[in-house]
C-alpha cells in the first residue's frame, strides 16, 4: 500500500474539522453539522490519527487550534471550496426562487457572505431575503411567507441548533461607573423579542434599579448608542469591537444567558432550494 492509500482523510473529516475550528466548541459544531457530539469527536480522532498530529487543545473555554491545526485550517478551507465547486460541475442548475429570513443581529459581512455564497453556487435562483427581528419568522414559515429562516432565542432549540453565543453587558469605553450601586441606564431593543425583555428581567432578578436611557428597533442603532457610552445593554460578545467595554458581575450586573440560533424550514417549499440555502447558512463562519 502506498502513502496516498494510507492517508485517513476525506472531505467529510475536513468539513468537521473546519466547523470545530470556527465554533471552538464541539457541541455547537455538532449542531451545525446536524450530528451528535460523540460522532464528530470520533471523526476528529480519526483525522488526528490519520495525520499523526494533534489538531486541538481542549481548554475550559473550548477547543483551541494547535500550530498543526492552524496549518491544516489554512489548507482545508480552499480544498473544501474546490470540492464544492467541482460537485456543481455536472449538476443540473437550480432554478426558481427562495424566500429566506435572517436575523439582523448577524453582522453585515456575515449576511453578505451567506447571500454571495448562495448566489455564486446557484446563479439562476432568485433570492428574496429579509433581515430583521426573528420573533415572527416561525409564523411567516407557517403562513407560507418564508421558505427558510434563522430564528434566535435563549432556549436551547435542540437538534436544529445553528450556533450558540455568549451574551455580555456592553457600553462605550468612555463610560465610567461613579457609583456602581446607582440606577443603571439601559438601552433596549424596542420590539417583541427576548432582546427587549432580557435586560429588565436580569436586573429585576437581582433587585437592581434601572432607567430606560435608549430604545430602538434597530440593532445597529442600539450598538451605536452603547458605543457612545450613554447606556448599558446586551450584545453578542462577537459584536463587541473597538470602542466598547464589557461589564460583568464585578460591576454589579447579573450574568446573562447564552443565545441560540436555529433553522426553521417550510415543508411546502422546494426541498432542493431549502437544502441549498441551509448549506450556505451552515457553511458561513458564524461566531
Amino acid at each position: 500500500m502506498n502513502e496516498i492509500e494510507r492517508l485517513s482523510i476525506d472531505s467529510d473529516l475536513l468539513l468537521t474539522f473546519v466547523h470545530i475550528a470556527e465554533c471552538g466548541n464541539l457541541t455547537v459544531a455538532a449542531g451545525k453539522l446536524a450530528r451528535t457530539q460523540s460522532a464528530i469527536s470520533v471523526q476528529l480522532r480519526k483525522l488526528e490519527d490519520g495525520l499523526g498530529v494533534k489538531l486541538f487543545t481542549r481548554t475550559a473555554k473550548g477547543m483551541v487550534l494547535t500550530p498543526s491545526g492552524q496549518t491544516l485550517l489554512s489548507k482545508a478551507k480552499p480544498i473544501l471550496n474546490e470540492i464544492r465547486e467541482t460537485a456543481q460541475l455536472f449538476r443540473k442548475p437550480l432554478t426558481g426562487s427562495i424566500r429566506v429570513g435572517l436575523p439582523d443581529d448577524f453582522d453585515n459581512e456575515l449576511l453578505e457572505q451567506i447571500l454571495i455564497e448562495f448566489s455564486r453556487a446557484h446563479p439562476e435562483v432568485q433570492v428574496l431575503a429579509q433581515s430583521g427581528c426573528t420573533a415572527n419568522y416561525k409564523a411567516a414559515i407557517q403562513s407560507d411567507e418564508l421558505d427558510i429562516a434563522v430564528c434566535s432565542g435563549i432556549d436551547d432549540p435542540g437538534a436544529d441548533v445553528l450556533n450558540s453565543e455568549e451574551i455580555v453587558w456592553a457600553t462605550g469605553e468612555n463610560f465610567v461607573w461613579n457609583k456602581p450601586e446607582n440606577t443603571v441606564p439601559i438601552a433596549v431593543l424596542d420590539r417583541t423579542c427576548h432582546w427587549r425583555d432580557l435586560p429588565v428581567k436580569l436586573l429585576d432578578g437581582i433587585g437592581r434599579p434601572y432607567r430606560m436611557a435608549f430604545q430602538s428597533a434597530s440593532f445597529q442603532s442600539l450598538k451605536s448608542a452603547l458605543r457612545s457610552g450613554i447606556a448599558i445593554g446586551l450584545l453578542h460578545k462577537s459584536s463587541v469591537g473597538h470602542g466598547f467595554q464589557i461589564l460583568a458581575e464585578k460591576d454589579g450586573l447579573p450574568a446573562p444567558p447564552r443565545t441560540f440560533r436555529y433553522i426553521v424550514r417550510s415543508g411546502r417549499a422546494p426541498t432542493d432550494l431549502v437544502a441549498a440555502m441551509e448549506s450556505a447558512i451552515r457553511n458561513a463562519p458564524l461566531p
